[in-house]
């Protein structure tokens, strides 16, 4: 079986769409599990109706820790081998689960399995498709691209709805953790691609809303989310051999370096102002020589 958590605290506005997500993908070895927080709208409601007609949803509606706490709470109820991860405002492509499913019908345990994601904005317009075909350790701290609006885009699965994994994971990495409000997911991938039977494939899965008025939208655009995810790194790193320490700082010379210098090239305009400042001095040393 596989099981579906979705974590949800006030989702009136998506709850409804989410439960029909999977009930469209028409596949009995599903379960799935809305974690609530004790929503104050109309989301308990829109809950118990579907529950009321689909015996495959179950449900518990109680105070949380946030995100990750419910993430868990939800993992434990599940009766499942594999696990997916859907928040209430994301969604799957059609006869996902039923390819998941086919999938780890060979695979070992425990298994990692990812896809690609289809980043979407509050208009129902395609900004990019996150395609994470690098699962090593060091692609995940260092591989990066800049795009032409200037975003730098990460190797990593920026979504869960783009992957799933055999539960029995969480025995040896743990569950997600629940002082981690913000990159809970990437803190778990960081941890899991050490231990799983990590397999990428080159489909469309998943779906992510990236919108005004969700919490990562927020961080991004205010600037914290970088220095969250460096940070975040920054003590991985720590757990890491001497030799792997050493191959991501190379990485992160043959790769990033080179991308940044190419794109500054192209756009000189957008060279922040302290970088062209530390040029200047540079120029003016070497001019007094």
């Amino acid at each position: 079986m596989i099981s579906i958590i979705t974590p949800v605290y006030n989702g009136e506005k998506f709850i409804e769409f989410c439960l029909q997500v999977v009930i469209k993908q028409n596949f009995s070895e599903v379960e799935h599990i809305i974690v609530d927080g004790g929503s104050t709208d109309k989301t308990i409601d829109v809950i118990k109706h579907y529950a009321n007609q689909y015996s495959h949803i179950r449900w518990i509606s109680e105070k949380d820790q946030g995100q990750s706490d419910a993430m868990n709470k939800g993992i434990s109820l599940a009766q499942g081998a594999i696990i997916g991860i859907l928040n209430v405002d994301d969604f799957y492509e059609p006869n996902v689960i039923r390819r998941i499913w086919e999938l780890f019908q060979t695979l070992p345990e425990p298994s990692l399995i990812v896809g690609n994601c289809n980043i979407w904005d509050h208009r129902d317009r395609l900004i990019q498709v996150n395609k994470p075909k690098r699962l090593r350790t060091v692609n995940l701290l260092t591989e990066k691209q800049i795009n032409d609006d200037g975003i730098i885009d990460t190797a990593y699965p920026v979504n869960p709805s783009a992957y799933f994994y055999h539960k029995s994971l969480h025995q040896q990495i743990g569950l997600y953790k629940v002082e981690e409000d913000y990159l809970m997911d990437l803190d778990f991938l960081l941890k899991a691609v050490r231990l799983a039977q990590v397999k990428y494939f080159n489909e469309i899965w998943g779906n992510y809303r990236y919108y005004p008025g969700t919490k990562t939208f927020g961080d991004i655009t205010n600037g914290t989310s970088q220095t969250r995810i460096r940070q975040l790194f920054k003590e991985y790193a720590k757990t890491l051999s001497l030799i792997e320490q050493w191959e991501i700082r190379l990485a992160r010379i043959i790769i990033f370096i080179p991308l940044r210098i190419s794109y500054f090239c192209k756009y000189p305009q957008r060279l922040p102002q302290s970088t062209i400042n530390r040029l200047m001095k540079s120029i003016s040393y070497f001019k007094t020589k």
